[in-house]
């Protein structure tokens, strides 16, 4: 296993280049384990240990497929691995979950319980600025402090007007996806409408919005889809872009237009509270 410190500089490295992986950590251990507590090791979406060591394969398996569901949600999980007795003491089945933890048979000699928790590390999610309105400045510079990474596609003679980007694309060329989830916001204000539009329309992204009103998009619509444009890509275009909170300001729409996204990403994530 390497040194903790080498494991987590990797942890780092992995995070700072965008690729998705799962952090499992031994947070506690009952009777004889192979693992002891603080243990970590770093699980790669196609199912590997990469780095670190967890024990052997009484808790392999388990913590593999809470790893698998983790990158595939984005949500951790805690993984209790504990021998066939003690589960039915609890009146538990392998594979059970409650209160939060899954529970899983501990096949090996040794009879020890192990608890892991599993946490995703999946890429930022990107937020892709087209244009350089005064809308598309602020989206810029909110989105870092949500979390974004902040994509900047505008002529050249506007990437000045950007203070920082994390990525910055001359014209309205769309780079392929990081890996994580991608929203595009097609702000030009009148200059590159078409151009921009068709580029956002045409990529993959998992939310596509305007910034404009009705009518203008009806408008872009019925000339893009005389140019060529599938009209079936319209359907996923929210435009106006933002939620409807009376915004006037280039901050209060940009804010709106984050608002928006945020209720997309974070939909299911949150168990219904009751009143």
């Amino acid at each position: 296993m390497p040194p903790r410190t080498d494991l987590l500089d990797l942890v780092a490295d992995l995070k700072s280049k965008g690729e998705a992986f799962c952090l499992a950590t031994v947070v506690r251990t009952v009777s004889v384990t192979a693992a002891k507590a603080g243990a970590k090791a770093v699980i790669r979406p196609d199912g590997r240990i990469s780095e670190g060591w967890i024990g052997g394969g009484c808790a392999r398996a388990a913590v593999l497929k809470a790893a698998r569901e983790a990158l595939a949600d984005g949500q951790p999980r805690l993984v209790s691995v504990m021998p066939k007795d003690i589960l039915a003491d609890l009146g538990l089945k392998p594979g059970e979950e409650r209160d939060g933890v899954r529970f899983a048979r501990n096949m090996c000699p040794s009879r020890g319980t192990m608890d892991v928790f599993v946490e995703p590390m999946l890429p930022k999610p990107d937020l892709v600025v087209l244009g350089a309105s005064p809308v598309a400045l602020a989206l810029a510079e909110l989105g870092p402090r949500f979390g974004y990474r902040v994509v900047v596609a505008a002529p050249a003679e506007d990437q000045g007007l950007f203070a920082q980007a994390d990525e910055r694309v001359e014209g309205y060329g769309i780079p392929e996806a990081s890996g994580g989830p991608r929203y595009l916001i097609v702000s030009t204000q009148g200059r590159g409408d078409e151009a921009a539009l068709k580029a956002a329309l045409t990529a993959e992204a998992d939310h596509v919005a305007f910034v404009g009103s009705r009518r203008k998009v009806a408008a872009l619509r019925e000339s893009l889809t005389g140019d060529g444009v599938p009209a079936g890509r319209f359907d996923r275009l929210k435009g106006p872009a933002g939620l409807d909170l009376g915004a006037i300001t280039p901050e209060e729409i940009a804010l709106s237009i984050l608002a928006e996204i945020l209720a997309l990403r974070r939909k299911g994530q949150r168990a219904a509270v009751p009143d």
